[in-house]
């Protein structure tokens, strides 16, 4: 998929552990965890923002787009 969650990056940058921001947007650890891992299909605007605003980033230092061959190799990592 051409798109990349690094939510994980950033947790680390911010020194957050996921059970703590999982706490504080409402949604459970294992829905983060799938986030986090890229599994999902789609993500709410209103999660997006509750993540933004507790992290205190933007949605592009979280998700990413890569085009063509890069989506293929970054799939099967």
């Amino acid at each position: 998929m051409p798109i990349i969650v690094n939510l994980d990056v950033m947790l680390a940058k911010r020194k957050v552990r996921s059970n703590e921001l999982a706490r504080a947007i409402g949604i459970t650890e294992s829905n983060l965890s799938l986030l986090k891992s890229g599994k999902v299909k789609g993500i709410r605007f209103s999660t997006l923002s509750a993540i933004c605003r507790y992290l205190d980033c933007k949605p592009g230092d979280i998700l990413d787009f890569v085009e063509g061959d890069e989506a293929d190799e970054v799939d099967q990592v």
